[in-house]
């Protein structure tokens, strides 16, 4: 949006002036990751900028911490596991909360709001309240499922992990397919359901295209939130589960590796990647729904 010709010498200042905040407040977010992204390619064992770095000679670069990162066991295991975990908390996380943003959505649902403020209290409550509740309550769990079903324990730490993720990812599946829904026209599903179609063909053919930019941006979100989570696995997991963020907190409290700073450039590219999928599914979700040009 341009400044039009008419605007008031007090619009024009502020109209520069929010730019300028805004372009400072981007820079103090994003000056820390563009730190360590050269750093990540010291060719030295240590945390700084190397005289030969800052004179940017070949020399003082390197992608030895990249080949670490790719061909040392305890990276490769831990970057399994979280490869493992946040697919499948991810799917738990979009089928359930998928289901609860559109049973919300329903003005009949009595309670709607209590309901809603408790099923996205994950997001709101400390991260370690959290985590705590999950270690006294999976445990029970973990020890029924162990003795009285028999299962093995690496595949019930696995189980526990997976389900306090998918906790973690439901509240913003809900919140993203909830604003999603906002703008679905009722009367396409009415349509479907005079033409004969059955509530399960009705979701699968008529509602779900329509919401599917919400339900991915919400699955996207829940990915991100496993894949990087550490607290909670901490306090669930065992050793068999550590994943990677879990490998990058052991890295700095045990030793200070600077494979940390490759492994947390490839996770900004991952986010980066994911980020821009979310931010070109809205455009598409606002075009379905007629909120933006085509």
């Amino acid at each position: 949006m341009s400044l039009p010709i008419y605007a008031t010498f007090g619009q024009r200042v502020w109209y520069y002036a929010f730019r300028v905040i805004c372009a400072l407040i981007f820079i103090f977010l994003i000056t820390p990751i563009l730190v360590v992204i050269p750093l990540s390619f010291n060719a030295e064992n240590f945390f700084t900028f190397t005289p030969e770095m800052l004179s940017f000679d070949p020399d003082g670069y390197s992608l030895k911490h990249y080949r670490d990162f790719f061909t040392n066991n305890e990276w490769q295991r831990s970057f399994k596991n979280s490869l493992i975990i946040a697919p499948i908390a991810t799917l738990i996380s979009v089928s359930l909360g998928t289901l609860a943003a559109i049973g919300l959505s329903q003005s009949h649902v009595p309670f709607r709001r209590a309901i809603m403020a408790i099923l996205i209290s994950p997001m709101i409550v400390p991260l370690i309240i959290s985590a705590t509740g999950m270690f006294f309550f999976y445990s029970k769990i973990g020890n029924f499922m162990e003795n009285s079903i028999g299962l093995d324990k690496n595949l019930v730490g696995y189980i526990k992990v997976i389900l306090a993720h998918a906790v973690l990812g439901i509240p913003f599946v809900i919140i993203t397919v909830t604003a999603t829904l906002v703008g679905f026209d009722r009367s396409l599903t009415r349509a479907a359901a005079n033409m004969g179609a059955n509530p399960v063909t009705t979701f699968f053919r008529v509602q779900m295209p329509l919401i599917l930019p919400g339900v991915i941006s919400g699955g996207l979100f829940a990915f991100i939130t496993s894949f990087d989570e550490v607290v909670v696995v901490l306090f669930v997991g065992s050793a068999s589960q550590k994943t990677l963020p879990w490998q990058m907190f052991t890295g700095l409290r045990e030793q200070i590796s600077p494979t940390i700073l490759a492994v947390a450039t490839i996770l900004v590219c991952i986010s980066i990647a994911l980020l821009t999928t979310v931010e070109l599914l809205r455009r598409r979700s606002e075009r379905l729904r007629g909120m933006s040009p085509g």
